[in-house]
């Protein structure tokens, strides 16, 4: 199909993200004040959505903690700087088996495998304008680990989220889970106009390389909104692939420690470098309030009452 180049891009910065990446740079936030810093000034920069998980402070590991959830939440809201509010509902989705051989039981250590209205607890209540929905289950990087996401559990937080007017970022970590996104569709569990992101090169989903790129761009209705990412060095070079096919961007510390070979980056730094692309390219980055008519998003503070 013909591209045509999106000339009005905005910015996801992903702050965080779950993997072991607490340790290998000074500049990944941990506590939800740390997260939040880091998150209004990626937006002072020129994100405008802000795509956050939270993480224990003093070891940095995932959580899922609602109080965290709430802290960061508030801490954003009331910062001087406006963002559009992403939050994951990724976690608790992993499945950690045994070893080949003796795959059950499974390494309950490990583990992490809760219930959809779970899943949503701190979607429902801190009701940020996105969140995540991994759109299929995966082989994930790790020899026994499982991102499970069926179409059952998936139907239900679907649900969930278009019920609390919650925007549904569909996170497509391959074709097939396009496949799958399109069908919550058409079964109105999804609003039409969806939002994706199409995640590349994470082991073992879609490989970056550009004809598996433009399988996935090609897979997304014309009339859904659409981001893409890649992973480590390859994420600056997403920013422009993506732009040019018509797309939206995101960076951030989730995917990617390095500003340059052996320089640590800020999630700042690394949103100020996806604008210079974005602009050098002739593109207008858009702020939040552009981003909330495009997509039609509320902004709500918690405890508001939804709508009927």
């Amino acid at each position: 199909m013909p591209l045509t180049m999106n000339r009005e891009v905005f910015i996801t910065c992903a702050v965080t993200g779950s993997g072991g990446t607490q340790d290998k740079s000074l500049h990944v936030p941990r506590s939800p004040e740390q997260i939040a810093i880091s998150a209004t000034e990626a937006a002072r920069a020129g994100a405008a959505v802000v795509h956050c998980h939270v993480r224990e402070p003093d070891s940095g590991a995932p959580s899922r903690k609602l109080e965290y959830y709430r802290e960061l939440t508030d801490r954003i809201r009331d910062a001087d700087v406006d963002v559009v509010l992403n939050l994951t509902a990724g976690m608790g989705g992993d499945i950690v088996f045994g070893s080949a051989e003796s795959p059950f039981p499974v390494d309950e250590t490990a583990t992490d495998m809760i219930g959809a209205a779970d899943r949503m607890a701190h979607i429902a209540e801190c009701l940020p304008e996105i969140c995540t929905l991994d759109c299929g289950t995966m082989n994930f990087a790790e020899a026994d680990y499982v991102m499970t996401n069926t179409p059952g559990m998936l139907r239900a937080m679907g649900q969930m989220m278009t019920d609390l007017g919650v925007k549904p970022e569909i996170e497509a970590f391959d074709t097939g889970h396009l496949w799958f996104a399109k069908q919550l569709v058409t079964e109105r569990v999804l609003d039409p106009d969806a939002l994706v992101q199409l995640c590349m090169g994470v082991p073992w989903g879609a490989p970056n390389d550009i004809n598996t790129f433009m399988a996935m761009v090609n897979n997304v209705p014309s009339d859904w909104t659409w981001s893409a990412f890649s992973l480590g060095r390859d994420q600056m070079p997403y920013v422009a692939q993506s732009i040019l096919a018509g797309g939206n961007v995101r960076v951030g510390l989730e995917d990617n420690l390095f500003l340059d070979k052996g320089i640590l980056a800020t999630n700042a730094q690394l949103v100020e470098r996806a604008v210079h692309i974005i602009e050098g390219l002739g593109a207008k980055v858009i702020g939040p309030e552009a981003v909330r008519e495009k997509l039609r998003l509320t902004k709500r503070a918690p405890g508001t009452e939804l709508s009927s």
